[in-house]
């Protein structure tokens, strides 16, 4: 199944506020994000139904193996992209704000290559 870059940022989010906090409820996504609970509540259960997002019995949000591994991917494209961007002297907030529209689109072949230039 293939998600659209509103997914790709609904998994990213989960997985920045796993990192803050074992629990996440899906009004923590919405605080997060910005997003009404309908809009979220919608986009939590497409997540569910491709298998990337589970629930427990409280309502707190998990990745699945395969949503971890795409929270990840985006999550690291943007560190990158973010650092890079800085690097050639683009302001923090710009570079994130940048980086976070980038990340969604750009191939694997160009990001590789942009981490193999901040490697060396």
């Amino acid at each position: 199944m293939h998600i659209q870059e509103s997914g790709e940022m609904y998994l990213e989010t989960i997985l920045i506020l796993s990192k803050k906090n074992q629990f996440v409820r899906s009004v923590d996504v919405g605080e997060y994000m910005g997003y009404s609970k309908p809009s979220v509540s919608r986009a939590i259960g497409l997540l569910k139904n491709g298998g990337y997002v589970v629930s427990d019995h409280d309502g707190y949000l998990f990745l699945t193996e395969e949503g971890r591994e795409l929270a990840e991917k985006i999550y690291n494209r943007h560190n990158l992209l973010t650092k890079f961007l800085i690097s050639l002297g683009v302001s923090n907030d710009t570079a994130s704000e940048d980086a976070c529209k980038m990340e969604h689109v750009i191939s694997d072949e160009s990001i590789s290559a942009i981490e193999r230039f901040i490697n060396e």
